[in-house]
């Protein structure tokens, strides 16, 4: 039904939309209309938009969602539902034991969200894709939090927010298949004067235990491919920016080999950016699984996987905006923050691996973030 009514009335929608943008230019006025002249017919109106193969019902009503097709907030909460099931069902045709768990929850001050968990499989140890579509009153320490980089919000405002995003971590058991993280959100604040500043982020990036060139090579260029169909400068500058943010200061190191990552992205075209990054997951990653699933292992591979997940609690907990905004959020659902965590890591007083050995050359390419792909 949601399609039928998409498909239908958009065309006409977009087309005035645009018009009325070019007239008055106040793009930052009217985020609520596709926001971008990118956002096409096509795109909205997609197959892959049908809701009853998303992992649960959507979080806004039906009713709603019908009621503004043209709307950023009912795109972007289609789009992350179909990204998730897609994600999700791709993951389980590799995992012959286990199934995702789905618990869709509401948050009492706005909104809710899809989490789906998958525990103690034979290929994913743990493996968390959540959806979020949250609305309410943004609280103080997220408002300082977005002011400090660079937002022109004022403490004390009463700030009203929109947030839609899509995340997932995936914590293999295999010590061979590398962990893959990756992030993509849309976000409204409603200003005192009642316009609206938008801004798009997110990112992808892979984590692995043991260093496999080959793999990071693919795993780049997919990525790469991914940007280069909206602007061929996005590959390089989110690349840098991903290695930056990423970045463990106190172990003087990344968390892993990188990616894409970037932040208040509020141009014209953004949307469609966003979803050919959230579109690229599974080519990117799909194929590590499927080529390392198998592979033998001993003892002291696990145990460095074990510490290698050390360090990426160290950075969600301490470093990680998602995570601090979502802790600082009234009424935040805890268990779904923290389902990036593995079931299982360990931390070993003053280890350092042996620079010639496997593991000290990856801990060489962590503290030397590599161009994989030769961008420079």
């Amino acid at each position: 039904m949601i399609l039928k009514v998409i498909s239908s009335t958009i065309k006409t929608v977009y087309t005035a939309t645009c018009l009325k943008m070019k007239d008055d230019k106040k793009f930052r006025l009217i985020p609520g209309t596709l926001i971008a002249l990118g956002v096409s017919y096509s795109t909205v109106a997609a197959k892959s938009l049908v809701v009853d193969k998303f992992m649960a019902d959507t979080i806004t009503d039906l009713q709603t969602l019908k009621s503004r097709p043209e709307d950023m907030k009912t795109i972007m909460e289609l789009m992350i539902m179909n990204i998730q099931a897609e994600f999700c069902r791709a993951l389980e045709k590799e995992e012959p034991k286990e199934k995702f768990k789905v618990d869709r929850w509401l948050r009492p001050e706005g909104g809710g969200g899809v989490t789906c968990v998958m525990q103690e499989g034979e290929v994913f140890e743990k493996a968390g894709v959540n959806v979020s579509v949250v609305h309410g009153n943004l609280p103080p320490r997220a408002i300082d939090q977005m002011r400090a980089r660079g937002k022109n919000f004022k403490s004390g405002q009463v700030l009203p927010f929109f947030a839609a995003g899509v995340s997932a971590v995936i914590h293999p058991r295999n010590p061979y298949v590398p962990t893959i993280h990756f992030n993509y959100r849309y976000f409204e604040v409603t200003l005192p004067d009642n316009t609206i500043e938008w801004w798009f982020g997110g990112g992808t990036d892979l984590t692995p235990y043991y260093l496999n060139e080959e793999d990071a090579v693919h795993f780049h260029r997919s990525l790469k491919n991914a940007c280069d169909q909206h602007d061929k400068s996005y590959y390089p500058k989110f690349k840098r920016w991903c290695d930056d943010y990423f970045n463990i200061p106190h172990r003087g190191e990344r968390r892993g080999v990188g990616g894409i990552f970037f932040d208040d992205l509020d141009t014209p075209s953004t949307f469609n950016f966003v979803k050919s990054c959230a579109q690229a997951v599974i080519p990117s990653y799909i194929p590590l699984v499927q080529k390392h699933k198998n592979d033998l292992y001993n003892d002291e591979e696990r145990e460095w996987q074990l510490l290698r997940r050390g360090r990426y609690v160290e950075f969600n907990l301490i470093y990680d905006r998602g995570t601090k905004f979502g802790l600082y959020t009234p009424g935040a659902r805890y268990e779904s923050i923290l389902m990036s965590l593995p079931l299982t890591a360990n931390w070993k007083y003053m280890h350092n691996p042996d620079p010639e050995s496997r593991e000290g050359k990856l801990t060489e390419i962590l503290k030397n973030p590599k161009d994989w792909i030769k961008i420079e």
